[in-house]
């Protein structure tokens, strides 16, 4: 069996952080397992993160599997949460088979395909959660959106906290350290998990381990993306430092 394995991923143009945190979680999953990764992206034009925009991105997506495909990579990764959820309740459910059969149809191959918005509600499942709070970069009302995708997979959002960036690059320039004071603010009182990036372009693995042992519940972020990347590999999903969803 190999030990080396591509990972694909679909990124929105403006996106700077799932190339960064992905690698940085399975990079250090290589002190404690055999397996080697490299990385391979596609982007699909975003620059605001508006309903216009996030829809003639995820016409993009098409594309992006198939140039993904020609790299015969071992998995892919549609790496834009909200692109999803803005399409509608459980759009990720039929965006990951299209995807995958354009792949086939390009290489001939059965690759996986998944994406952040499954994974989020697949790793909380996993979790055994039901009540979550949520910290989100997004306006309010694409923030409600997402509440409602993830509350329509049979969660609970007790609270929910918007920073309102639009600018998707400027999204991916926040501070991650901002995020140990940003947790203040949302009530997690009666919540079984915090969701602290509820965007997989808002950074937050450099302060990931420091907020998890804040808590005595679960803290996700993009881990939930690389969970599934894992498990969809067949490989123990475990990373060091990356929250109670991977943790050893």
């Amino acid at each position: 069996m190999t030990n080396n394995f591509r990972i694909g991923m679909i990124v929105p143009s403006s996106n700077t952080t799932m190339e960064t945190e992905i690698p940085a979680m399975l990079r250090a999953r290589e002190e404690i397992r055999p397996e080697r990764f490299t990385f391979h992206s596609s982007r699909m034009r975003m620059q605001k993160v508006t309903p216009e925009e996030l829809t003639a991105m995820d016409n993009d997506s098409l594309r992006c599997a198939a140039e993904l495909a020609d790299a015969r990579v071992d998995v892919m990764a549609y790496a834009c949460l909200v692109a999803i959820m803005s399409q509608g309740l459980r759009y990720h459910a039929t965006s990951e088979p299209k995807l995958a059969q354009v792949a086939k149809e390009e290489s001939g191959e059965d690759i996986p395909v998944l994406s952040s918005a499954g994974a989020l509600t697949e790793a909380l499942a996993h979790l055994g959660v039901k009540k979550i709070a949520v910290v989100t970069p997004y306006m309010k009302p694409l923030t409600e959106t997402v509440c409602n995708y993830i509350e329509h997979e049979g969660f609970s959002v007790v609270d929910s906290l918007s920073l309102e960036v639009p600018n998707n690059l400027e999204v991916g320039r926040l501070d991650p350290q901002n995020l140990l004071e940003h947790v203040k603010k949302v009530d997690t009182s009666d919540a079984d998990a915090l969701v602290l990036s509820a965007c997989v372009q808002m950074p937050s693995l450099p302060v990931l381990d420091t907020v998890q042992q804040q808590f005595d519940i679960p803290v996700v972020t993009a881990s939930a993306t690389t969970w599934r990347i894992l498990n969809r590999l067949g490989l123990d999903p475990v990373v060091p430092r990356a929250g109670a969803l991977l943790a050893p």
